[in-house]
């Protein structure tokens, strides 16, 4: 049985909440799937004061004593995740943003890795392909494997005409997602990826040292030396290349000065 959990940054439980819950119940009729809607609001979570220290020394003592973790656990815990939001101002709702900000050493140490992602944003008339692509962005930097996210349009109240084009969308992506579900956990990673991976993980070996929580975490996990962040078989050609981005990192290195050891 799979689970997938829909963080909701939404204090109403209309449309966003509505569009939601419908693309969980289509999950649930493809079968062996059982899902959860969390309100952000029923969460208490403060706003990131820049202080760094999750960044530098773990999250661990961050001064904030909020109800992060407990949403982090939740994810942890799932096999599947949806960060849900209506456009607001341009952008995810307050409650949302919070949450993300709270997220940050995760982008410096990514962890969801296996986990299948999507977003569902939900606008009145315009500006929400945005909104998607940044938590496409999101997903992605947080480890997590992407279905591209959805943006649904309806002015109030919602015609049967934009209803039934919610409806199709939301069981054609709810699809995507099922089947991502069930495909191999674990990809092999895009040139990107790999690029990403191996020059950040290169530079933070030079640059960095044992007073900084992401080299220890790098460390601990065995990054300095894998080829990716989990197992995974790469061809000949992206071995080879993977050698290249090491290489290129060491020389970008070599420009900087090594970083200051903290008291």
């Amino acid at each position: 049985m799979k689970k997938v959990i829909a963080l909701v940054g939404s204090a109403l439980k209309k449309n966003t909440y509505n569009s939601v819950n419908k693309f969980l119940n289509m999950l649930e009729s493809f079968g062996g799937v059982e899902t959860e809607i969390v309100f952000l609001y029923d969460y208490h979570i403060e706003i990131c004061r820049g202080c760094k220290l999750c960044l530098d020394r773990g999250e661990e003592l961050c001064p904030l004593k909020d109800d992060r973790d407990k949403l982090i656990e939740k994810m942890d815990n799932s096999d599947g995740v949806i960060f849900a939001s209506p456009n607001y101002s341009f952008q995810v709702s307050g409650k949302m943003k919070c949450f993300l900000d709270r997220l940050g050493f995760v982008f410096h140490r990514p962890r969801f890795f296996g986990k299948v992602y999507t977003n569902i944003v939900f606008q009145g008339i315009y500006g929400g392909n945005k909104i998607v692509k940044y938590l496409d962005f999101v997903g992605d930097g947080l480890g997590f494997n992407i279905v591209k996210g959805l943006c649904l349009t309806a002015t109030e109240p919602i015609s049967e005409y934009e209803q039934s084009k919610i409806d199709k969308a939301i069981e054609k992506k709810s699809f995507l997602f099922y089947k991502k579900l069930n495909q191999p956990a674990y990809p092999v990673p895009s040139l990107l990826k790999l690029m990403i991976f191996r020059m950040s993980r290169t530079g933070m070996k030079l640059l960095l040292n044992d007073t900084f929580r992401d080299y220890n975490y790098f460390k601990e996990k065995g990054w300095f030396e894998s080829d990716y962040y989990y197992d995974t078989s790469l061809n000949f050609f992206k071995k080879m290349t993977g050698r290249l981005f090491d290489s290129m990192a060491a020389k970008s290195a070599k420009k900087k000065a090594p970083a200051p050891r903290l008291n």
